[in-house]
């Protein structure tokens, strides 16, 4: 028998919808969507019963009521780059801690990256971890899988088994494939099976010029006590190991920030030739983002050109592209930002209007956060990236609705309608017939960060302490209430 949930007194937003209303749930999903202000629960019962009586229920079926109390009900969100370390890396998080922190962000669906221990590089795999997170009953999993074997990159034979349904996006993440070549066989691969390639845009030998600098200033920041995301007061410090610390990190974001783009343009060039769906992930310069919009030119022309030809064969070539909350809040090249540790590194302010201005355009598909959870001595050690899923919503909207006027349709069309598109998925929107995954949040509360409370195990975020607006309160995963305040 089905489960029935009345969501009412609510204000509804997606893509396309931002006002009041109620939604009607029919087991695992949206059976209907009342729009307006109903004066009392009566009034929207009976639209509620009128609809079922439709599907063939009695007019006393039972019906759960929830009352949203006027908080926002959007889609839950759908984060298409997280690090949840299993396997093998559990001492920073597991399947356990990160999805209860996925959906404590409101997060509904998150696609983990494969540089686990072992690497994902096998099919069977990615299905045990998949199997493994939905049996947790939290939010949904897609587990993606290497490039290359192992990150070998030598071999791509473990591709010839992959299948879109169950593996959507396969990866390198957290490095690029060196190869062009190699990268160019595996792009083919996932083309003839619409299985989307997600790019860590590095070009690794550039990113090893950067090395040495890096380490130079985690050394002196280890010998100050400094951390490396951020964090501790440097009146006390010798103003000289600051300005060394300064000098090296900047010195080696140059080389990064060079390296994003040489690898961003090859992989667009690769992908064009392999006809193959490249998603360009956490872009973090203008000038990558540049190159992301003439991809996004050059797809649209040849696609339109091969309609207009009227070819048999496909067109496939595609380019999407994300970016993350902490690319989009803070700039990286002052104190105390500069040591906030982060592959790609954080940006000059330039770079950030751009990506701002790259989501109001259009040219930025999603906002992903990367979340990276790593102990605190691995952090202090300077492993690169933050814990972000908890605080992506927050930090969204705040720096993009509250302080730069996105409107919060266009941020649940990026957090949530966008990713599902592009996934492939029934999810995204509030409309009949779509999956009822729904997160209930506070757009206008306020509320200061502290990462001692975060459910995900990784403690690292440089947004602690940091005032925020927008708080996720409730969360349904398909059809039922998964989390509550």
């Amino acid at each position: 028998m089905a489960k029935i949930t009345l969501i009412y007194n609510a204000q509804l937003l997606d893509e396309n919808t931002d006002g009041p209303g109620a939604i009607l749930i029919e087991d695992k999903q949206i059976r209907s969507i009342f729009q307006g202000y109903f004066t009392s629960l009566e009034t929207v019962t009976d639209f509620a019963r009128s609809v079922l009586k439709e599907d063939g229920y009695s007019p006393s079926e039972k019906i759960e009521f929830y009352n949203a109390q006027g908080l926002t009900v959007t889609p839950a969100f759908i984060d298409m780059h997280v690090h949840l370390r299993y396997p093998g890396q559990t001492q920073k998080e597991d399947l356990e801690s990160g999805l209860k922190a996925a959906i404590a962000g409101g997060v509904g669906t998150v696609v983990a990256m494969p540089n686990t221990k072992p690497v994902v590089s096998s099919y069977e795999m990615a299905l045990q971890i998949e199997k493994e997170a939905a049996a947790l009953g939290l939010a949904h999993v897609f587990q993606t899988v290497s490039l290359t074997r192992d990150f070998g990159g030598e071999d791509t034979s473990h591709l010839d088994k992959i299948e879109r349904a169950n593996i959507p996006v396969i990866t390198e993440d957290g490095k690029d494939v060196l190869s062009s070549a190699l990268m160019l066989e595996a792009m083919t691969k996932a083309a003839k099976k619409g299985i989307i390639v997600s790019c860590h845009s590095e070009d690794m030998t550039l990113g090893m010029m950067a090395f040495p600098y890096r380490q130079n200033a985690l050394k002196i920041m280890k010998e100050n006590g400094l951390s490396a995301w951020g964090a501790g007061d440097i009146t006390n410090i010798d103003k000289k190991a600051i300005s060394k610390i300064d000098k090296d990190l900047t010195r080696a974001n140059n080389y990064l920030a060079l390296a994003e783009d040489v690898a961003t343009v090859r992989n667009i060039m690769l992908a064009r030739q392999a006809d193959c769906h490249v998603h360009i992930a956490h872009v973090s310069t203008k000038k990558s983002i540049d190159a992301v919009r003439e991809g996004k030119k050059l797809a649209e022309n040849l696609f339109k050109k091969h309609n207009e030809n009227n070819k048999s064969k496909s067109c496939n070539f595609t380019v999407t592209c994300e970016v993350t909350p902490h690319h989009l809040a803070l700039a990286g090249t002052e104190e105390p930002m500069i040591r906030a540790l982060v592959n790609p590194p954080l940006r000059p302010e330039s770079d950030r209007l751009a990506l701002i201005e790259a989501l109001r355009d259009g040219t930025a598909d999603v906002i992903s956060t990367d979340h990276a959870p790593h102990t605190m001595d691995d952090k202090a050690a300077g492993s690169p990236g933050f814990t972000g899923i908890e605080t992506s919503y927050a930090v969204c909207n705040t720096v993009l609705v509250k302080q730069n006027d996105l409107h919060p349709r266009r941020l649940s069309q990026l957090m949530s309608a966008n990713p599902a598109r592009i996934l492939g998925l029934n999810k995204g929107l509030l409309k009949p017939g779509y999956d009822a995954d729904l997160t209930l949040l506070n757009p206008d509360e306020e509320w200061t960060v502290y990462a001692k409370d975060f459910f995900s195990k990784g403690k690292a975020t440089p947004f602690e302490g940091k005032r925020l607006t927008g708080k996720v309160h409730t969360v349904f995963i398909d059809g039922k209430m998964v989390f509550e305040r």
